[in-house]
C-alpha cells in the first residue's frame, strides 16, 4: 500500500519545564489536539500519526483522531534526541510495515497556532520547488545586525559594531524557524539531511502567529494571544 503523505507529531512524555505539556489543557483542549486537528483539516495527509513513548499521550492522541501505530523506542525519547531521527524512525517504521511514504510533515505537538492553510502552502512549495524541505519561518522584530550582548563585566557590546550607525531600513531582514512544521521528502528524512540549508524553502508566517512555548511564562502569553485571535476571528 502506498501512502503519499503523512503527518508525524512527535510528543514524548518527559517534559521538564512544563510537566505533561503535550496534553495539558490549552484554551479548552489538550495542547496536542490543536496540531492533530490542523493536520486533519488541511486535507494534505493520508495518515496523521503521533510518535510518543507515553501511553497517556497516545490515548489523548487517539481520542482526537490521530493514530499511534507504534510506541517510540526509549533511545529516541530522551532530552537529547533531535527531531530528525524521530521522524526518520516513523518513516522507516511505516515502510517496514507496508506503507511507502513519499512525503512526511513533522508538526510539533506544542504548535496551537499552526494553520491548515499554511500546511497546504508548505506541501505546495515542496512539490513545486524541487527541494528537500519546506518549513515555517517568521521575521525577527528587530535587526539582528544591531544586537548587543552583556559582557562578563556587566557592560554591553555590539555583535556587529560596524552597524551602529546603519539605519534599520538599510539592513537585510532576518528570519528564524517558527517552530511549527517541517515538510520533507521521505528520502530527506531517512538520509537525515539538514533542514536549515539551501535545499529548503521557507513558508513565511506573520510574527503574531508564532510563539515558542517552553516555559510557564510562554504558556500564559500564548493563551492570551490565542484567545485574542479567536475573539477577533484572526489568523
Amino acid at each position: 500500500m502506498i501512502v503519499s503523505a503523512v503527518a508525524i507529531i512527535p510528543a514524548r512524555g518527559g517534559s521538564k519545564r512544563i510537566p505533561r505539556k503535550n496534553i495539558k489543557e490549552f484554551c479548552g483542549k489538550p495542547m496536542i489536539a490543536w496540531s492533530i486537528e490542523a493536520a486533519m483539516e488541511s486535507g494534505c495527509f493520508d495518515r496523521v500519526i503521533v510518535s510518543t513513548d507515553d501511553e497517556d499521550i497516545a490515548a489523548v492522541a487517539r481520542q482526537h483522531g490521530a493514530e499511534t501505530p507504534f510506541m517510540r523506542p526509549a533511545q529516541l525519547s530522551d532530552d537529547y534526541t533531535g527531531t530528525i531521527p524521530v521522524i526518520r524512525h516513523a518513516v522507516e517504521w511505516l515502510a517496514d510495515n507496508g506503507y511507502a511514504v513519499t512525503q512526511a510533515c513533522c508538526i510539533y505537538a506544542t504548535a496551537p497556532f499552526v494553520a491548515p492553510e499554511d500546511l497546504k502552502r508548505g506541501q505546495q512549495l515542496l512539490n513545486s520547488e524541487a527541494c528537500s524541505y519546506a518549513f515555517s519561518v517568521t521575521s525577527y522584530a528587530f535587526p539582528i545586525q544591531r544586537a548587543i550582548r552583556i559582557t562578563g563585566g556587566g557592560r554591553v557590546a555590539m555583535f556587529n559594531p560596524e552597524h551602529f550607525g546603519t539605519r534599520s531600513q538599510d539592513l537585510e531582514e532576518a528570519w528564524h524557524d517558527a517552530g511549527q512544521f517541517y515538510w520533507g521528502t521521505a528520502q530527506a528524512w531517512t538520509q537525515e539531511r539538514p533542514i536549515f540549508s539551501e535545499d529548503a524553502a521557507p513558508v513565511t508566517l506573520p510574527r503574531h502567529r508564532v510563539q515558542d512555548i517552553d516555559t510557564p511564562e510562554d504558556w500564559v502569553r500564548a493563551e492570551w494571544l490565542f484567545k485574542a485571535m479567536q475573539e477577533q476571528g484572526a489568523q
